[in-house]
């Protein structure tokens, strides 16, 4: 295994790959949503974005999957109708390939457990890791069969991150590269919000979550940007984040969910399996074995990120042993949500690194951070 702990990507090729992407922003992406079913029988929601290019353009990169988060699913996370506000059209664009937005069972467009038709009081934290993990593959082999069998690349952002790497763990062979975008995975057992000690552990076993968390949680729109808020070092918040993406990005997420009307104000429903799972990787147990994953990866942390931690960067990359080689970049002043703030606030330097990533352009070349 190489392992490569600086950003690699080179100036002048970011610059190249992000201005051809720009290029392309005039045409609209063609979307097309689809369903596939799991191995046990729910449906999954998946959105292919193809960008509109020349005839003549054509790359060699393999198919993307995104995965979301522990709250938000995927079209909120990754495919917004605003300026900057697509991931997934825009990766779309510098790649030359498509990009398929995906949405874990009881997310979005995807089917729900039958627990999350009842009060969240009535079951335990909904859509665990072991479950998602089925999603993915049912989402992988999809895509895999529509460009004649070729490995599939992944992303995933925060909880989506880990699971995505706990599936590279299970299906190496299908997997040709793999991205993690402020990822937990273990590697400590302390963290600022979340595991043992936290609000949400047991009173009476701190190592254990709460026995009363329910299956699942509503949010509202006022909710999804404290976080975030918080993140920006700035009294404006606008001067770090474009006013119509914090707005696409609560509409988005309340219209995922059909019950959200239902609520004044009106609130989605989550499963809280992402928390139950992050809660463990928080307090430093992991989750799944890096060391069975054998693609190249790339570990991305945004250097004012609350969720992941730069233990798990550098344990991740300790116990993949296997993997091509692993790199770790951090993305400084960037936030959790760097894919949706402004591009000078780390989106355009996030564009660079993965475009050269999953071009398999980046691996040579040598940069500071």
């Amino acid at each position: 295994m190489l392992l490569f702990r600086k950003p690699v990507l080179a100036a002048a090729q970011a610059a190249a790959i992000l201005l051809g992407a720009a290029e392309a922003v005039g045409a609209t992406p063609v979307r097309t949503d689809f369903h596939v079913q799991t191995a046990d029988g729910l449906a999954i929601r998946v959105r292919a974005v193809v960008a509109a290019k020349r005839e003549e353009e054509r790359s060699t990169a393999q198919p993307l999957v995104l995965v979301h988060g522990a709250r938000v699913p995927g079209i909120a996370s990754f495919d917004l109708d605003v300026p900057h506000g697509s991931l997934a059209a825009d990766l779309a664009s510098a790649l030359g390939t498509t990009v398929y937005v995906m949405d874990a069972r009881g997310y979005g467009g995807s089917g729900r457990p039958a627990a999350m038709e009842r009060p969240p009081g009535e079951s335990r934290p909904q859509s665990r890791a072991n479950e998602v993990v089925r999603d993915i593959d049912a989402v992988v082999r999809e895509v895999s069969r529509r460009h004649a069998n070729a490995q599939v690349n992944l992303l995933g952002w925060a909880t989506g991150g880990m699971w995505a790497a706990y599936y590279a763990s299970l299906w190496p062979e299908r997997v040709a590269r793999l991205v993690t975008l402020n990822a937990l995975y273990g590697g400590a057992s302390t963290h600022p919000t979340l595991g043992p000690g936290s609000p949400s552990s047991d009173p009476a076993h701190p190592e254990r979550l709460r026995p009363t968390t329910g299956g699942y949680a509503r949010y509202d729109a006022a909710s999804l940007l404290p976080s975030w808020d918080r993140s920006i070092p700035a009294d404006d918040k606008a001067a770090w984040r474009a006013p119509e993406i914090a707005r696409a990005y609560a509409d988005a997420a309340l219209r995922s969910d059909p019950q959200s009307d239902r609520h004044n104000p009106p609130a989605f429903r989550a499963p809280l399996g992402a928390i139950e799972d992050s809660f463990y990787q928080a307090g430093g147990r992991r989750l799944f074995d890096a060391s069975f994953i054998t693609a190249p990866v790339l570990v991305l942390r945004s250097e004012r990120d609350f969720w992941s931690r730069p233990e798990d960067a550098e344990a991740f990359a300790r116990d993949a042993v296997r993997a091509a080689r692993v790199r770790i970049v951090t993305i400084p002043g960037a936030t959790h949500y760097v894919h949706l703030d402004r591009p000078e606030r780390g989106r355009e330097r996030l564009m660079g690194e993965l475009a050269g990533f999953l071009r398999g352009t980046s691996a040579t070349a040598s940069s500071g951070s």
